[in-house]
């Protein structure tokens, strides 16, 4: 039998047409369509009603050219658009970037991924201009990733070129987490599964998070003893959430990267 399939396989490639099948008959169908077949060889080594729509992969009723004459053609997408800007002022709030398909999966090709992440933010200028957002407790972080692509952008008029290298870094040693940290798997969330109780984590305040008068962030326990518990929330996932307190202030994060966050 299989020196049979052996010598069919090849005369379907010196005769296409000897044998029939999808080529021959011209079907291609998405789905499944019990109209769409061909006399000719099966993939199961039988010969008759062979189809050629999608779903004769999962029946195993597809005519033996059906690879050939269907190839899978995998779902396409375009690049990201830019972030939206926050959907609110002056709260912890979500931002969007969207793409969009370029070509639909055919044949059994591979799905489209994703067309919409969101990240969280936060607005510290209201519609009217005024700063706003740095009284919130406790300290909203997200990854230090986030940063390379936040621009500095004035939340008060008082800031200026010559306060762009303002900033320190809080270094604290986390005490508790909720088990929702370890649940994110998003792109943009997933820096959260590095949290873990026990460990040393640094912290960027940085504009716009840094307040232009103050020039402190939200949070940062600065003026804190080092025995006070403080809370933080992670900004994307509001049930990531725990308590930390202050080791130091310095001048720069020297922790490894999946453990160094930013103030929002």
């Amino acid at each position: 039998m299989r020196t049979l399939w052996m010598v069919l396989c090849a005369l379907a490639r010196l005769w296409p047409g000897a044998l029939a099948g999808c080529t021959e008959a011209g079907r291609c169908c998405p789905g499944r369509d019990p109209a769409c077949f061909a006399r000719g060889w099966r993939l199961d080594r039988v010969y008759g009603t062979c189809f050629c729509d999608q779903a004769c992969r999962l029946t195993g009723d597809c005519c033996f050219d059906y690879d050939r004459a269907c190839p899978a053609r995998p779902c396409f997408v375009g690049e990201w658009s830019p972030w939206s800007g926050c959907a609110g002022q002056c709260q912890p709030t979500t931002r969007v970037r969207r793409r969009s398909v370029q070509q639909e999966p055919l044949n059994g090709g591979a799905p489209c991924p994703p067309l919409e992440e969101r990240a969280g933010c936060l607005e510290y200028s209201s519609s009217q201009g005024q700063d706003c957002g740095h009284s919130f407790v406790p300290a909203f972080i997200t990854s230090s990733a986030f940063n390379k692509k936040r621009t500095i952008q004035a939340a008060s008029p008082q800031w200026s070129t010559h306060t762009e290298d303002a900033g320190y870094c809080m270094e604290f040693k986390t005490e508790s987490l909720t088990p929702h940290c370890a649940l994110g798997n998003r792109p943009l969330t997933r820096w959260m599964q590095y949290l873990r109780e026990g460990y040393t984590v640094c912290v960027d305040c940085q504009p716009p998070a840094m307040n232009s008068v103050s020039l402190r962030c939200s949070g940062d326990g600065l003026d804190s003893d080092g025995n006070q518990t403080l809370r933080w929330q992670a900004i994307g996932n509001p049930r990531c959430q725990g308590t930390w307190k202050k080791v130091r202030r310095v001048e720069q994060c020297s922790c490894p990267e999946v453990h160094r966050f930013i103030f929002i």
